[in-house]
């Protein structure tokens, strides 16, 4: 296939503006949090009412994510994040008129269905607007902001708003204006597959499996060209044998990112006597350090490739975390040691998340590719994780938790030490057309 010549200008406006997208997300998301103290005394809600409803959105996420990122290779990109960005920012509208628990649980659930239709969609985006050597860095760009406005400055914006605005209910609903903004410029901005240049990367056809197939046959890299009457099918995706590695990677990474965002901040002022200003100061490490994470790692492995940045990240993150678990109440330490803990989790989640499950499959199975490896990720990691942590905490010690969090970060690392590799300067058997290589099953 011969490439087209590649549109560098919409390359970049694509991957600022799908990374905006996917910032909004995350302060729609997360804002919840710094503001549930005020929610609380309003609404008559207490802690477990709070993990209720994160968990909810979670569950509504990951269960959006497994079925629309295939939706959207159907109906098209831009339809579905326009919908999306849409349909969440009324929501978060619509989280200022809520009146008690019911009604925030069902407004939560629709913003995680609409969330979860826009992130695999602005991945598989992501990847069709950037140039093969670009496409970790454009990546990582892409998802690092849902960190950096949702974990990193939400709190910031959130209780700097509080002071100027009338209540809580306000700061939910001027959340509907950006969100409205981007819809437009997005409508008038991100291009359909077919509008876009075709690059000699490299992308399997699905492997079609039979009954002479042999152990090493499974492991061996595909690469039979894709062609337009291929079926583009759910289960396919699971023909290539980094997508469940992905899913289980994936799993692990948002089970310590997210029981860390959710426990952390009682963990320092409840096991290590840490004052509420400083252990906001320390809380935020988490968010700047997944930022900047997911800017690296994602562009280091375009240079050096996906499995071995991943891995050692992960095991520096392990350390990291070790560190923390073992550390008194030193501030400075404690906010750096969370800082690169997030750095490497993070960095690592976005790897997964987007780049090596997009490259991992043909292109007219890519956003299918995403949204399930994020979206199986996310019931887990979102949902089931958080309900876990809280259990451990309530039954044998909020100090328990981080052990979960480093159980998760030793998944991540022992299912990404499987992976084959997918970025195209370290694939071993580039494949004519699409955007990776993987082992098939």
């Amino acid at each position: 296939m011969t490439p087209r010549e590649h549109d560098i200008r919409y390359e970049r406006s694509a991957v600022l503006l799908l990374a905006l997208g996917f910032g909004l997300v995350g302060l729609d998301r997360w804002i919840i949090s710094p503001l549930f103290p005020s929610m609380m005394k309003d609404l008559g809600l207490n802690y477990q009412d709070l993990g209720n409803i994160v968990g909810a959105l979670g569950l509504a996420w990951g269960a959006a994510a497994l079925v629309m990122g295939g939706i959207s290779d159907r109906l098209g990109r831009r339809k579905v994040l326009v919908g999306s960005l849409v349909l969440f920012s009324v929501c978060s509208l619509l989280t200022g008129f809520a009146t008690g628990l019911f009604s925030l649980l069902l407004v939560r659930v629709i913003m995680g269905i609409t969330e979860g239709a826009f992130t695999p969609t602005a991945v598989a985006a992501t990847a069709e607007a950037s140039r093969p050597h670009r496409r970790g860095l454009n990546m990582g760009m892409q998802q690092s902001t849902f960190a950096l406005f949702g974990i990193g400055l939400g709190p910031i914006i959130a209780t700097q708003l509080l002071l100027v605005v009338p209540s809580w209910h306000w700061i939910f609903g001027l959340l509907l204006i950006p969100g409205l903004v981007l819809a437009y410029v997005t409508l008038r901005t991100i291009r359909e597959t077919d509008q876009l240049p075709a690059f000699e990367s490299a992308v399997p056809a699905a492997p079609r499996a039979t009954s002479s197939s042999t152990a090493s046959d499974a492991s061996a890299v595909s690469t039979p060209t894709a062609t337009a009457t291929d079926a583009v099918r759910w289960l396919d995706v699971f023909r290539y044998r980094n997508i469940p590695l992905a899913i289980l990677g994936l799993c692990g990474a948002m089970t310590c990112l997210f029981v860390l965002s959710a426990m952390v901040p009682s963990y320092l002022v409840d096991h290590l006597g840490i004052g509420t200003s400083a252990m906001g100061v320390i809380a935020s490490g988490i968010g700047f350090g997944a930022f900047a994470g997911q800017l690296v790692v994602p562009g280091l492995s375009d240079k050096f490739g996906r499995k071995p940045v991943a891995v050692v990240a992960l095991l520096m993150a392990m350390c990291m975390l070790v560190a923390f678990i073992l550390q008194g109440p030193v501030v400075p330490v404690l906010f750096v040691l969370l800082f690169f803990v997030a750095f490497g989790a993070m960095g690592c989640l976005g790897l997964l998340a987007g780049t090596v499950a997009v490259e991992s499959v043909p292109p007219s199975l890519m956003a299918a590719a995403a949204g399930t490896v994020i979206g199986v990720a996310e019931i887990f990691g979102g949902g089931v994780a958080p309900s876990l942590s809280g259990f451990l905490a309530q039954n044998y010690g909020i100090e328990y938790v981080l052990y979960l969090a480093l159980g998760g970060l030793l998944l991540c690392v022992t299912a990404t030490s499987f992976l084959t590799e997918t970025a195209p300067t370290r694939a071993v058997s580039p494949g004519v057309d699409g955007v990776g290589v993987s082992a098939g099953l």
